[in-house]
């Protein structure tokens, strides 16, 4: 038991900090709060002081080590230094992403007397349900967000890795939310589908009479993202030409509107994202590897549905929250729910989200079953089926391609080959754009430009 007065003085010390802040033994006891620790975790039904510190913030039985967890105090005590972890903590609001830092207390004799553990809420991702933000509280989940955590308060480049449809935009603004920047602008730049002209006047602005058409200067995207963050999505469809100017700008905070000569002075956050191997790019040269260097510093990879299966009925449950206008809040049967974590989701989040959306219109009495979703043990061209109507055999709501005649947008080059893979699909733009893995903006633009859409 370390000494008394000792305790004391460091709990004076730290009822000064803003921070929830608790004194702990080596064995894992909870001898002291401060006030900022109290208002927040603390609760009069479930008294802490003397408890342990996992039976308080886990409701095990054991050590976090034991259940399966990375437990700060072991590290702590091993290395005699600082640990910090993001953990899920029990709390008087539910169950929230809490970053806890622990460092020893070290007597006379060099031993460890005590631990202070610092817990701050991770306000970025909810692990119950949402109506808005990221959402989940898998192993997989968990490893991404306390990256973010990591280098969100940091100025580093950040490259966020991942299939499409796995939130990357989120994430994005989870890390300017998390940052000195937070209070400045989050500016999206959608790289696909950009000419080298359009994406270099979109970015850097142009001025007046630049080209035909320009009647005024026009502010660039660069521009607009000043004192704040600039999301460069799918950045891996940036055209090589572009590439250059792009990694001037990164390098030097430089750059000159389309048809000016003046020098203006970039001030962003850079956050960049992409579905694409940037590294076999680098291989074929389709993507210059100083560029990739640079926007690299701390890569994330953002991981796909399939595997944080346990989030997909809190993600399921946060989307039915977000009720539409004018309609009553559904709920979800047990085996319809058991269905949706079977099931492998290429299109990940935004193919769940989509699904949910087409069972809605079906859910008459405000629950969805498995009767409502797509039949995806069927073969490709019966992918989703609508439900039967009156007890009626369920007929083809969505005819795919089949895998010999499909084509994907992203690699057609033709206007041609585009509307026929366009023209062979049957189903609504957001299910297209599920299908082939693309975000619907960049579908729109590419359907928009050759007069499609």
């Amino acid at each position: 038991m370390p000494n008394v007065p000792q305790v004391q003085a460091l709990v004076s010390f730290l009822q000064h900090e803003a921070q929830p802040m608790i004194v702990l033994d080596p064995d894992y006891n909870i001898l002291a709060a401060n006030i900022a620790y109290q208002r927040q975790f603390g609760s009069v039904d479930a008294p802490y002081l003397g408890q342990k510190c996992y039976r308080i913030s886990h409701h095990y039985d054991v050590p976090c080590d034991q259940a399966g967890e990375h437990c700060p105090m072991r590290q702590a005590r091993l290395s005699r230094g600082p640990d910090r972890v993001l953990h899920i903590h029990h709390t008087p609001r539910g169950p929230e992403h809490v970053e806890v830092e622990l460092r020893p207390i070290l007597d006379a004799h060099g031993e460890i007397a005590a631990y202070v553990e610092r817990l701050t809420l991770v306000r970025s991702a909810s692990a119950r349900p949402s109506g808005a933000g990221l959402v989940g509280r898998s192993a997989a989940f968990n490893a991404a967000l306390a990256a973010l955590q990591r280098v969100a308060p940091s100025m580093l480049p950040v490259l966020l890795l991942g299939e499409s449809g796995t939130g990357k935009e989120l994430f994005a603004r989870a890390v300017h939310e998390a940052s000195d920047r937070a209070s400045g602008p989050f500016v999206v730049v959608d790289c696909s589908g950009l000419t080298e002209t359009l994406f270099e006047s979109e970015l850097f602005g142009h001025e007046k009479g630049a080209f035909t058409g320009a009647t005024a200067r026009k502010q660039g995207l660069v521009e607009t993202a000043q004192g704040g963050t600039l999301f460069l999505d799918e950045i891996g469809d940036v055209p090589l030409a572009m590439q250059v100017k792009l990694l001037r700008l990164i390098e030097s905070g430089t750059y000159r509107r389309v048809g000016g000569i003046d020098t203006q002075h970039a001030n962003f956050r850079l956050v960049a994202a992409t579905h694409k191997p940037l590294r076999q790019m680098m291989a074929q040269g389709l993507f210059r590897p100083d560029l990739y260097y640079r926007i690299s510093a701390f890569p994330i990879r953002l991981p796909a549905l399939r595997e944080r299966r346990d989030d997909i009925p809190l993600l399921v449950h946060s989307f039915l929250q977000r009720a539409v206008p004018g309609q009553p809040r559904l709920t979800i049967e047990p085996d319809a729910l058991e269905a949706l974590q079977r099931h492998d989701w290429p299109g990940n989040i935004r193919e769940l989200r989509n699904v949910l959306e087409r069972a809605r219109l079906f859910a008459d009495d405000g629950k969805i079953r498995a009767a409502h979703l797509p039949h995806w043990d069927e073969p490709a061209t019966e992918l989703a089926m609508l439900p039967a109507a009156s007890g009626a055999p369920a007929q083809p709501a969505l005819a795919l391609p089949s895998p010999a005649g499909a084509t994907a947008i992203a690699d057609v080059d033709d206007a041609a080959a585009f509307a026929r893979a366009v023209a062979a699909f049957r189903g609504t733009r957001a299910e297209l754009a599920a299908h082939l893995g693309l975000s619907e903006r960049t579908l729109y633009r590419r359907l928009k430009a050759q007069g499609l859409a």
